[in-house]
């Protein structure tokens, strides 16, 4: 079999590059290691940018994401129980933020891909990407017992964080940059209304905490543990009275609480990896790239790296311009790097970190006071929040 250009992975991103290029007249198939029920039991981030938002509109899957999406135009910080509120729209010139559920959206992507008659390998075991460096690429993979070929010109690593493609790359070839944080995030989805119209994001001297949403119906609540908890150590009504404690009175007051329909705990990283290419093969969102999920980036970075790759490739395509195939590391690791840092500020000033002494307590508590009271500080937040625009690929 062959096509120009192999997906490993059927993620939000792996999908959403598949329809782009499908809609530009670019063949592909994408190969996943999973069955299509297993891909859409993942939960996952709800905040998307403004320009992925863009992007789905770009790709032709934006109808359900526009009749239940909602539009947020701004969030709550809780700063030890004082409200500030972080008008995202005034302070970035229009710009506004969607909540709509990663499971929403990979829905509307696989539903297109179908509708397209485009081709989708599920429970593609075993993928290997093979001669990245050559003229001629190609991914074997297992299916049923049999192994089978993909031809391709390019490969697309969209596979996630332990996925095979960065794998394949020689490990002396690429530099890694990381940081472990030494906390997670206890999370919970229940069928309850949310407690605020916008997200909240508090910091407390018990921890930090999130109201978070998929719908006027669903919320998805977090509260900072211990890297060594587990989750089955947290009942409902212990989760429920954490959180509560950490909010502010009047929101911990109104709160509707309920039996969670899925908890788990998540470990927080920093990580990048560089370059995000080898050869003929490109690495796309957590397989190159890991945030803490505090900035809500890590969805809408692996949404850039698609925008970033798409454009190349329809160049290189349309126009014959392979001169830019070089240059995508280069342009997603300048947006990758600020979306790093911004992901990096809002842990620190956040979070509660137990080895921080009594000046850095200090030091956090007015880094964070001096960006919420100042218009600038406030403007840098709200400018990172809804997300940096992508680069123009010329």
């Amino acid at each position: 079999m062959k096509t120009q250009v192999a997906i490993i992975g059927a993620g939000p991103s792996g999908l959403l590059l598949g329809q782009l290029l499908h809609k530009a007249g670019i063949s592909n198939v994408i190969l996943e290691r999973q069955s299509p029920d297993y891909v859409l039991s993942r939960i996952r981030a709800g905040v998307l940018e403004q320009g992925m938002v863009d992007l789905l509109r770009q790709a032709g899957v934006h109808q359900r994401m526009d009749a239940e999406g909602l539009v947020h135009t701004g969030f709550e910080l809780a700063l030890n129980g004082r409200r500030a509120h972080i008008d995202l729209k005034t302070l970035t010139g229009g710009k506004t933020v969607m909540i709509y559920g990663q499971t929403e959206v990979t829905r509307d992507l696989m539903a297109a891909r179908e509708a397209a008659g485009a081709q989708t390998i599920y429970e593609a075991s075993n993928a290997r990407p093979h001669d990245m460096k050559g003229e001629q690429p190609y991914v074997t993979y297992e299916k049923d017992g049999v192994e089978h070929r993909l031809d391709c010109d390019y490969i697309a690593g969209c596979d996630g964080f332990h996925g095979v493609a960065r794998q394949s790359i020689p490990a002396e070839t690429l530099k890694v940059f990381e940081r472990v944080y030494p906390f997670g995030w206890l999370g919970i989805l229940a069928d309850t209304p949310p407690v605020n119209e916008e997200l909240v994001y508090a910091t407390h001297e018990r921890g930090f905490a999130l109201c978070s949403m998929r719908s006027n119906t669903r919320t998805r609540y977090y509260v900072q543990v211990g890297a060594e908890e587990k989750v089955e150590d947290w009942s409902d009504e212990r989760f429920w009275n954490e959180l509560k404690a950490r909010l502010p009175q009047d929101l911990a007051d109104k709160m509707v609480t309920g039996p969670s329909i899925e908890k788990s705990i998540a470990p927080l990283r920093s990580f990048v990896v560089e370059p995000m290419q080898y050869g003929r093969m490109f690495l796309v969102g957590d397989a190159a790239h890991i945030v803490p999920p505090t900035g809500a980036k890590g969805l809408n970075l692996a949404a850039s790296d698609v925008s970033t790759l798409f454009n190349i490739l329809k160049k290189v395509y349309e126009e014959g311009r392979t001169d830019l195939l070089e240059k995508y590391s280069e342009v997603c690791l300048r947006r990758v790097w600020k979306a790093e840092r911004f992901s990096w500020w809002m842990t620190s000033m956040l979070h509660k970190f137990d080895d921080n002494d009594a000046f850095s307590q200090r030091i956090q508590q007015t880094e964070l006071d001096y960006f919420v009271s100042s218009e600038a500080g406030r403007q840098t937040i709200a400018e990172n929040y809804v997300g940096l625009p992508y680069e123009t690929i010329e």
